[in-house]
This record gives C-alpha cells, sequence and structure tokens, in this order.
C-alpha cells in the first residue's frame, strides 16, 4: 500500500492500465507489427542485441565505478563490483566474437550506400562486403585488447594509489583519467552516435531530443549572459563604428562594376539562360518583366555557358538567348539591353547591408535607453522566437535557410536533415530556456551577489560559485517541463523526413492502411518516453530539494 501510495495518481492509471496494454500487443499482429516498424526494429537485427549489450556494460561499469568513488559521496564497495564487472565485460568484448556483428552494422550504415565501396550495393539492411568486414576484424583485433589494457592500467593505477597514498595523488588521477575518457567516449558514442538497428526510430527520437535540449540550454544561457550585459558610453562608440564598417563593406560589395546583358532572338519559343546570371534578371525575362515584354510567361532553359545557348538557338524550340552583351552574336534582334550586379556581390552587399541596418537600430536603442546593444538584441530575438509556432521555425530552418547556407559556401556546408531539425529546436526552445535561466536568477536575492563581491569574487566566479547552482535548484520543475516538451515535439521533425518514430508510424500506416494501430501504438509508446523523463525529473528534483532535509 505504501509504494501505491508513492505513485501519482496519474501514473497509477497507467500503472492499472499496463496489463491490457501489454495483452493488447502480445495478442494482435497488427499491434505487434506496427511496434516493430516504429521502433525501428530491422530484420536479423536480433543478432546486434549481444554486442551492443556487452559494449553497454563495459563503458556504463567503467564509468560506474568512477561515480560510485567520488570523494562526495564514496560506496567502495559499490565501486569495485563496478570495476570487476568492467573487466569481465572487457574480456567477453576481447574473447568473444559477439560484438563484431554490432559493430559491422554501425559502420555500414556510417557511410553511403550509394556511393561508398564497403557496403554490398542493393541489400538492405545493409552489410559489409567481404574485404570490409576482414578490414573491420583487423582494426577489432587491435581495438579490443588495447581497450582491455588501457582499462585494467587504469583500475590497477586508480585503486592501487588509493592504498598507500591520498586521493588526490597523481597516479590515481592518471588511473581515473584513463578509464573515464575510454570508457566515457566509448559510451557516448554507442549511445548518441552508432546505429541501432534494433531500436532505429526510438535512437533517432531520443538522440535528437537530448542533442536539442543540451543545445537550447547553450544558447539560452548564452542569450541570459548577454542580458547581463551593462552599458558604457565606450560600448555605443564601439557599435557605432562597427555599424560604419559594416555601412561600408555593403556599399563595396553593391557598388561594384555590373555586367551589360542583352535579350536577343524571338520570343515565339524557349529562352536560353547562362549559367551564373543574375538571378533577377532571370526572373524578369521569365514573367515579362522588361521593356516591351509580351504578358505571357515564358518558358526558359539554363545553359553552361554562351557558346552552348547560341548553339542552341534554332534548335529544341530555343529562339533566344539572355546573353553577356560581349557574347551575343551579330545579326540576332535585339529586345532588350541592361546591365546588372552577379548574385555574390549583391547577396554579399544585401547581407552586410542588413547587419548594418540591425546593428545601428541596437545602437541607437542602447543609447537612448541606457542599455547595451547586445541585452537589446538577445530580448528582441528571445521575443521573436517565442511569438513564431514551431512548425514553422522548423520548416524554415530545414529548408530555405540550410538551403541559402548551402549555396553561400557552394555546397560545403550541407547539415543533413537530422542536424538541420535539432538546430531548429534548439533555437526555437532557447528562448523559452533563457526565460527560465533568467527567472531563476532574478530569484537569488541581491545580497548575496553583493556579498559574493566584497570577499573579492569577479563576475564569472559570483555566477559560477553563488547564483547558479541555487538558480538551478529553483528552475528544475520548468527545465523538466521543457525536457518533456520537446521531446514530444521532436514529432514535427517529421515534416523533414527524419525517420523517428512519427515518420515511421506514418510509413508503416501508408503501406498497412490500418486506421488504428500505427497511431496507437506510436501514442502509447511516447506516453511511456514521457513518462520515464518525468521519473528522471522528479529523481533530480528528490536529490536536490534542500527544502526538506
Amino acid at each position: 500500500m505504501s509504494f501505491l501510495r508513492s505513485v501519482r495518481p496519474s501514473n497509477l492509471i497507467i500503472l492499472t492500465a499496463l496489463p491490457f496494454i501489454i495483452y493488447l500487443f502480445a495478442s494482435s499482429g497488427d499491434y505487434q507489427r506496427s511496434l516493430r516498424a516504429i521502433l525501428g526494429v530491422e530484420n536479423g537485427s536480433s543478432a546486434f542485441v549481444p554486442g551492443f549489450l556487452a559494449l553497454l556494460v563495459a563503458f556504463g561499469s567503467g564509468v560506474a565505478a568512477l561515480v560510485f568513488s567520488r570523494a562526495k559521496a564514496p560506496r567502495p564497495r559499490l565501486a569495485l563490483a563496478a570495476a570487476v564487472l568492467n573487466l569481465a565485460a572487457a574480456a567477453t568484448v576481447l574473447l568473444s566474437d559477439a560484438v563484431h556483428p554490432y559493430l559491422a552494422s554501425v559502420v555500414a550504415n556510417a557511410v553511403d550506400s550509394f556511393t561508398s565501396d564497403l557496403v554490398v550495393k542493393g541489400l538492405s539492411p545493409r552489410q559489409l562486403t567481404d574485404a570490409a568486414d576482414m578490414t573491420l576484424r583487423g582494426i577489432e583485433a587491435v581495438l579490443f585488447p588495447a581497450y582491455f589494457a588501457l582499462t585494467l592500467l587504469g583500475f590497477m593505477l586508480f585503486f592501487g594509489a588509493g592504498k598507500a597514498s591520498t586521493p588526490e595523488s597523481i597516479m590515481r588521477r592518471l588511473g581515473a583519467l584513463s578509464i573515464g575518457l575510454v570508457n566515457g567516449a566509448g559510451l557516448l558514442f554507442i549511445l548518441f552516435f552508432a546505429h541501432i538497428a534494433f531500436a532505429a526510430g526510438v535512437a533517432t527520437t531520443v538522440r535528437a531530443a537530448i542533442a536539442a535540449y543540451l543545445l537550447a540550454a547553450i544558447i539560452g544561457l548564452i542569450w541570459v549572459g548577454l542580458l547581463q550585459l551593462h552599458y558604457t558610453a565606450r560600448t555605443s562608440i564601439i557599435f557605432a563604428l562597427a555599424t560604419l564598417g559594416l555601412t561600408l563593406v555593403a556599399a563595396w560589395f553593391l557598388l561594384q562594376p555590373r555586367t551589360a546583358y542583352v535579350l536577343a532572338g524571338r520570343l515565339d519559343g524557349t529562352v536560353a539562360i547562362v549559367s551564373n546570371t543574375p538571378s533577377g534578371l532571370i526572373g524578369a525575362v521569365r514573367f515579362g518583366q522588361y521593356p516591351g515584354a509580351p504578358g505571357e510567361e515564358a518558358a526558359v532553359r539554363t545553359f553552361l555557358g554562351p557558346a552552348e545557348a547560341v548553339a542552341a538557338m534554332g534548335k529544341n524550340e530555343v529562339t533566344a538567348a539572355l546573353l553577356p552583351s560581349a557574347a551575343v552574336p551579330g545579326g540576332l534582334p535585339l529586345l532588350w539591353e541592361t546591365a546588372a550586379l552577379n548574385d555574390r556581390d549583391r547577396a554579399a552587399g544585401i547581407t552586410f547591408a542588413v547587419l548594418a541596418i540591425i546593428l545601428g537600430l541596437l545602437t541607437f536603442g542602447g543609447y537612448l535607453h541606457r542599455r547595451h546593444p547586445l541585452a537589446i538584441g538577445s530580448e528582441f530575438v528571445v521575443d521573436t522566437i517565442r511569438g513564431i509556432p514551431m512548425l514553422v521555425i522548423v520548416l524554415y530552418v530545414g529548408l530555405p535557410l540550410s538551403g541559402a547556407l548551402k549555396d553561400a559556401t557552394q555546397g560545403v556546408l550541407d547539415p543533413p536533415n537530422l542536424m538541420r531539425g535539432i538546430v531548429a529546436m534548439a533555437l526555437a526552445y532557447s528562448a523559452y530556456l533563457a526565460e527560465i535561466f533568467r527567472s531563476g536568477i532574478n530569484a537569488i536575492p541581491i545580497g548575496q551577489i553583493e556579498a559574493a563581491r566584497s570577499i573579492g569574487l569577479n563576475r564569472w566566479q559570483t555566477a559560477r560559485l553563488v547564483v547558479l547552482p541555487q538558480a538551478f535548484r529553483i528552475i528544475i520543475p520548468p527545465l523538466g517541463n521543457e525536457l518533456i516538451a520537446i521531446l514530444k515535439d521532436t514529432s514535427l521533425l517529421s515534416i523533414l523526413s527524419i525517420r523517428d518514430i512519427t515518420q515511421r508510424m506514418r510509413e508503416f500506416q501508408s503501406a498497412s492502411f490500418l486506421p488504428f494501430a500505427p497511431y496507437n501504438s506510436a501514442a502509447i509508446f511516447y506516453i511511456f518516453l514521457t513518462l520515464a523523463a518525468a521519473s528522471l525529473i522528479n529523481m533530480i528534483e528528490r536529490k536536490y530539494d534542500i527544502k526538506h532535509r
């Protein structure tokens, strides 16, 4: 009875319904197939589970051994048990072949199946070629013994130095560093980067939520830090000079020499367009926005250079061409002559001009209100982001903004869809987290800050040692709510074709035409995910709740 009283009433209802849910999935083939598709269970992925579990136990127990050995709450028996478990799991990884299938799946899914020679073309799920598999086994023959040796040496230094020396000894630190780096990096890799074939949909959802949440917290702290900046007359001068500099750079780009273009030929067919022609001229020709243009829209076709465009005239229904004036052959009727700035200089000039305008407005506003310009900018960004729907931000960052970044860098920066979605959600939630951080900081009495400064602490030390620890305890509940919200809002990333739980649900429903099973399965699984997050938050709240100690 005491256990039931400790459970929240809402969770008690779900706990009561749990047997029915288990029976539903155990007895219904439709729900089993729905759950399998939503979780992202690939065919034959059960062979990867032993290897994943072996690495998870090995890396996790290594990190746990350090956690249980902390000076603040030492638990020597648990630390020793975790160390023994770590060595046993490392020996299993070294001596058995259970890990190889899992690592082969990770490598096969980490490369492009269309361009890489490491995977067999046309197979699903992906499979390494024989040569790649042999190479991987050769790497494992070096990597696994090295991991076992580093772990064993680390524990020998860590526990051996603790017996005859102080906990702060150099040998103990070296041992802890070896254990922590090897096992921590391995745990981070398999949980957040490696492909998990037996739960690909869940891994994508959870990883996206955690990455977006951490990035949003960092950006939110930046917004709050900018709000804390103080105004000085020197600040206004610096920002005014920066505005002037941006204005001059924008003027330099926008005043570059124009290139003369000529539209020659007849308009009763397709118009040839040369690559790198300014987009404004292409739009003017296509939609008839120039003097003497016909009222209807013209068909256009792009060619690599002027020679190809001229050669195509009279063929394939091409009757006119928009060419640089120097490349126009004689004898063609001239329909329109103009000059335009190339797209690269125009885009750079407009970008710097916009930055100059924004910085100038912030500088003027800061001068009027005696506030730092960056503080005003941070406040504007937070208020603006909170006023835009989440879906709009995801679409804007994921499609046009990422496309513009790719074009501006000529394809060098082309983030994958998952990274675009994570950045979009991080930007959106950073505004809400910034307000949470700000409220927690404002809740700290000003007297404590003044006392910290009176004993010689600078602003960074005051924030790190006095303000943030107390503010963190205050804002744990709202931070937890944002974690649950961002975990659910990862479903919006399916609009970018990211194969998370929601996208896999839609794919399965489209293929199976089942009316309720896919949606019910996804809803139930999201409920369990949020309940797990809520339980984690409650545990953290109890740990840092000092009012009832």
